[in-house]
């Protein structure tokens, strides 16, 4: 079933458009068909889990980071995380960037921007990331890379303004994305969209999406 879910969706995709296979709360087993039907890229909420996934599953998958990060537990990731999606202080930069140099590595980030409407869901507004792409700070850090943005919609059934916060978000990134080049600071990603409305999403201009329960099926949290 995880392949024949996987290679649904890959062929709807765009060529422009990458896959994150959420593979949270899933077994090692459905990870593994998932990787013997072409997937690479996984994407995990909870660091310890990723660790235990990372140490007996093949050694070139992706892992992406797509969780609320606590500063505290980056180092067990930083030897081999690919890319940080929810990024949301300067200080947990700081702490990727000091945690890259000691294994010697530079680690891939994106700044989560918040566009839901609800309360509840983490994220740095527009002018605070601006802040943080224009700050001497951001320059002095050598050993993380920004590469783009996330951002998650508001958990709605109206169409039209989940297509209202993922264009906003579009609309900052093509703003920055010729204005914002340093040495650390590259825009080219833009996740955006999941299992629920990642086709929105694409159409609003995501180059990311992170799809788990249409991949896996439904999450078992026991």
């Amino acid at each position: 079933m995880i392949t024949e879910n996987l290679n649904q969706i890959k062929e709807s995709l765009p060529s422009s458009v990458t896959l994150v296979a959420v593979s949270k709360t899933k077994p090692v087993e459905d990870l593994q068909e998932a990787y013997d039907a072409g997937q690479r890229i996984f994407g995990e909420n909870k660091i310890q889990e990723m660790v235990n996934k990372f140490e007996v599953l093949p050694k070139d998958i992706k892992w992406h980071m797509i969780g609320h990060l606590q500063s505290n537990k980056v180092k067990y990731m930083a030897s081999f995380v690919d890319l940080i999606h929810g990024v949301d202080k300067f200080k947990t930069l700081k702490e990727i960037d000091k945690q890259a140099k000691k294994n010697n590595r530079v680690i891939n980030c994106l700044l989560q921007a918040k566009i839901a409407k609800e309360e509840t869901k983490f994220g740095l507004s527009f002018d605070e990331i601006e802040k943080i792409l224009i700050s001497e700070e951001l320059q002095n850090l050598k050993n993380i890379k920004i590469v783009g943005f996330m951002g998650m919609a508001t958990f709605t059934d109206n169409k039209k303004q989940l297509e209202e916060e993922f264009l906003s978000l579009k609309a900052f990134f093509n703003k920055h994305k010729t204005a914002t080049i340093k040495d650390n600071c590259k825009l080219e990603t833009l996740s955006m969209g999941m299992s629920g409305d990642y086709n929105l999403a694409i159409d609003c201009g995501s180059t990311m999406i992170r799809v788990g329960s249409s991949i896996f099926g439904n999450r078992n949290y026991n």
